[in-house]
């Protein structure tokens, strides 16, 4: 995996791109709407390709659920791990704080954002890219507007997880929440 520092972090550079869990049993793929979500409503991991389209993983990734992150034969590669919100904070913070972190984040080629880059420097070598997400119900959406990685820390008294945000018009980075049937992308902090 390529590497970025962030402070004290070592980050990987690129979008989680795996489809075996770390004891390397597979973790199913979502083709179609309906598998995405019977997968969420039992409560299994899942991953998918952003408009179930192969070649968006070469640049994005791919989307996992909150149960691929949460699963405990591990989805990062070993050597790594999914950040808590702690360690994204800590992330925003070197980089000036949530008003203008995003700006740092986010990759500086425009024809990947489909709108207007707000200051977008890339200055933190984290190379964000708008990588949109997938609903619950299986509908992809924001993909080229804004990007969206899950964090490790879960929200549990209303099915929700952690996740940062950053949005091609906007300069900040948002953490905040949003629902565990969401398919996201991630990023692997080296442990």
């Amino acid at each position: 995996m390529k590497e970025i520092k962030i402070s004290n972090q070592v980050w990987s550079a690129d979008n989680l791109n795996v489809e075996i869990f770390q004891n390397g049993e597979l973790i199913p793929q979502a083709k179609t709407s309906e598998d995405w979500k019977k997968a969420n409503e039992e409560g299994k991991p899942v991953w998918c390709y952003y408009n179930n389209d192969s070649s968006n993983s070469n640049i994005y990734g791919k989307l996992y659920n909150w149960y691929a992150v949460n699963d405990p034969r591990g989805l990062a590669p070993i050597g790594w791990r999914i950040p808590n919100s702690k360690e994204w904070n800590e992330a925003i913070d070197y980089l000036g704080g949530k008003d203008i972190a995003g700006g740092k984040m986010k990759i500086k080629e425009g024809e990947i954002w489909s709108e207007v880059i707000a200051a977008s420097t890339n200055s933190s070598g984290f190379s964000g890219y708008p990588n949109g997400y997938r609903d619950e119900y299986g509908n992809f959406n924001l993909f080229g507007n804004n990007g969206f990685w899950w964090s490790a820390t879960d929200y549990p008294e209303n099915e929700m997880a952690f996740c940062l945000k950053v949005s091609a018009n906007f300069t900040g980075a948002y953490y905040g929440t949003i629902k565990k049937r969401y398919g996201l992308a991630i990023r692997c902090l080296k442990s």
